[in-house]
């Protein structure tokens, strides 16, 4: 699993990909919260917090997680590589961890750079560095978490598919319905909080404002896991086939 988690995350920053990654992401960023006026400008907000950058995250990570877990799979089946690393001793759990765990530490890389932000902001409220850091540590928690759900939808469009670009919508209509779709459903319905609590959007919510509930982690880990399972499910049917 070390070779492969190695040997992805190098391809990363051996080419453009992350470079490219971490440069789009942080742009956007920063475009949005300190340039763009709007709803997620912090500028206009009126108070010395990130809340606007954290509602955007969700949106940028529903596109560029996507971008880079794309070709996780479907360059191997293009290239004819896939057959060949089934015959390598390891087994295809260990395959999938390196693949998603190189993934997941691109975009870890990516949000560290925005610690930058909160500095910023810290210094522009009237008593300086006034910030409320109890919800700006839940909302990086809750953003870390989002990334490890979102990867594990990436990595799984990757399974099921030859195509990157039919692996990039899989993976972005999925992440869309899982973290929007549950809450839209439950507004349709009268705002049934318990349907709305099956939602990406919900438990995310209620980390960024600073509440860290151990079942808020478990949604969160659960859904990786559970998209875990299904690419070893879909690489399983894959090799029994070959």
């Amino acid at each position: 699993m070390k070779a492969i988690f190695l040997k992805e995350l190098t391809g990363f920053f051996s080419s453009l990909t992350g470079y490219l990654v971490i440069g789009i992401f942080l742009t956007i960023s920063s475009l949005f919260v300190f340039a763009f006026k709007g709803e997620y400008n912090v500028l206009n907000y009126g108070f010395a917090d990130l809340t606007p950058f954290f509602l955007i995250i969700p949106w940028l990570f529903m596109f560029l997680i996507p971008a880079v877990t794309m070709r996780s799979f479907t360059i191997e089946r293009n290239l004819g590589t896939l057959e060949m690393l089934f015959t390598r001793p390891i087994s295809i759990r260990k395959l999938i961890a390196g693949k998603y765990l190189a993934a997941l530490v691109l975009i870890i890389i990516a949000l560290i750079p925005t610690l930058i932000y909160v500095y910023s902001i810290g210094q522009l409220g009237e008593t300086t560095n006034n910030l409320d850091y109890g919800s700006t540590f839940g909302s990086y928690l809750g953003a870390v978490l989002l990334a490890i759900s979102y990867t594990a939808i990436g990595v799984f469009s990757s399974t099921v598919t030859s195509n990157q670009i039919v692996a990039f919508l899989i993976a972005a209509v999925l992440c869309f319905i899982i973290y929007f779709g549950f809450d839209g459903l439950s507004s349709y319905l009268s705002d049934n909080d318990l349907l709305a609590s099956f939602g990406l959007k919900y438990h995310y919510e209620s980390m960024a404002r600073g509440v860290i509930d151990t079942r808020d982690v478990i949604y969160f880990l659960s859904v990786a896991v559970f998209f875990f399972a299904l690419s070893e499910i879909s690489l399983k049917s894959i090799f029994s086939k070959r």
